[in-house]
């Protein structure tokens, strides 16, 4: 059955990531489309140690946390949503170290630098991304380069960014429920996301 994650990398409960999470998965459950719900703060976690241990194991064995939980629901969901608030410029650092953890899903050769490959290609992955800043403008704020780099990374691992939501100028906690237009685009994403699957 076609489902769609959603990993959030706010540490801060309840605050607009979180909003804006609920209702892209309300759009794509509305499609019949099963999902899910991880946010990164609950798990307990360490970043990439380097050992590249993965690369001959093809998967995580230098480090045993949370990340082992959500290993398996990444392979399953056909359907993938990112979402960071900015902080100093670019993505959290719980966002950022579940990124870095994916390292092994990649297959790669012998030699350094050399040819590398992702696990998940080919099989009609797709993904929305959504970062919140409170900057009115995107680059004072980072709001270019959080977009960026969570693109970049999504698509290496073999997902088809099929939308983007930039929510500009929010900061306090829950405020962007003031603005019913970015929670319909929220909501439409998954609802589109869910469509392609």
């Amino acid at each position: 059955m076609k489902k769609v994650l959603g990993i959030g990398g706010s540490p801060r409960k309840g605050g607009n990531s979180d909003i804006l999470m609920k209702r892209l998965l309300k759009g794509a459950s509305n499609e019949g489309i099963a999902t899910e719900e991880i946010q990164l703060r609950d798990y307990q976690f360490q970043p990439c140690i380097g050992c590249e241990r993965c690369r001959k194991d093809k998967r995580c064995t230098g480090l045993q946390d949370g990340m082992q939980l959500i290993y398996p629901k990444i392979r399953e969901a056909s359907g993938l949503v990112l979402i960071s608030p900015i902080y100093s410029y670019n993505m959290t650092a719980l966002m950022k170290s579940f990124i870095d953890r994916l390292y092994c899903f990649y297959d790669f050769t012998d030699d350094r630098p050399g040819y590398w490959s992702s696990q998940l290609v080919g099989h009609g992955r797709k993904a929305v991304i959504v970062a919140v800043g409170e900057q009115a403008t995107s680059e004072a704020g980072g709001m270019d380069l959080t977009l960026e780099t969570l693109r970049r990374s999504i698509e290496a691992l073999g997902h088809e960014v099929i939308g983007e939501l930039p929510v500009l100028g929010i900061f306090n906690k829950g405020k962007v429920r003031e603005y019913p237009q970015i929670l319909e685009q929220a909501e439409d994403l998954g609802t589109r996301l869910a469509s392609l699957l």
